[in-house]
């Protein structure tokens, strides 16, 4: 799973990442701020393409609401599963039509601590904190007037799955417009996203337990706890 991130990108970076264009994106769309603990249902960037095939930035709730939705759902809609985001009834619209990339330049997992059953968190980042992107699916919902999105998880490469047994899947940016395109579908899609994804790239370590707050958002979260695996 994926329950909490970090997004540190500058606009420079984030323009550069996606390659947006100079003339429809000259300058951040809004004040971004570098951000150290982000939970669902905080709004979040995301890329997708818009009518004309353009990388468009835009900005939503993270917890998919489902166009057809008639009010906010409560089941945890955070994340999607690979292995039925093409048939569940919230997941697969979007899965079809409504893909998308979300920034950011780390994800957090949890293991239990074997001394005090507590859990202990774990920061997972690419070398050098270089920023990347999970796969995922938007939606927007006029009734409710939400736009939001969620993203793709899948079982873990053997590389983390001592941390967890599911990760987001992220993806390189040589396969960007072919996943954001709608090109392949169904299980040539996940095949894509698979295929292309580099989390066994990602290194990690320990961090302080304050992280596990979702209102803690300290400049300290993704400092190495001393002593770490």
């Amino acid at each position: 799973m994926c329950g909490r991130f970090t997004n540190e990108m500058t606009w420079s970076e984030l323009h550069a990442l996606y390659k947006l264009s100079d003339e429809l994106f000259p300058v951040a769309p809004h004040n971004m701020q570098p951000r150290y603990n982000i939970a669902p249902t905080q709004d979040v960037d995301f890329v997708h393409l818009d009518k004309a095939g353009n990388m468009e930035l835009d900005r939503g709730r993270w917890w998919l609401v489902p166009f057809f939705a008639k009010e906010l759902p409560k089941a945890a809609m955070f994340n999607a599963r690979i292995e039925t985001v093409d048939t569940s009834g919230a997941f697969r619209e979007g899965f079809k039509s409504r893909r998308c990339l979300i920034p950011a330049d780390g994800y957090f997992e949890w293991t239990t601590n074997e001394d005090d059953g507590k859990k202990d968190p774990w920061l997972l980042q690419l070398p050098d904190g270089e920023g990347f992107s999970f796969a995922g699916i938007w939606a927007r919902n006029d009734n409710l007037g939400v736009t939001s999105c969620t993203i793709i998880t899948a079982p873990a490469v053997p590389e983390i799955e001592q941390i967890h047994t599911r990760m987001p899947v992220i993806i390189g940016p040589d396969t960007y417009e072919r996943w954001l395109s709608g090109e392949d579908q169904g299980t040539d899609a996940k095949a894509l996203l698979l295929g292309a994804q580099i989390d066994s790239q990602l290194e990690f370590h320990r961090v302080g337990r304050e992280v596990n707050n979702s209102r803690y958002d300290g400049t300290d979260t993704k400092k190495p706890l001393i002593n770490s695996l």
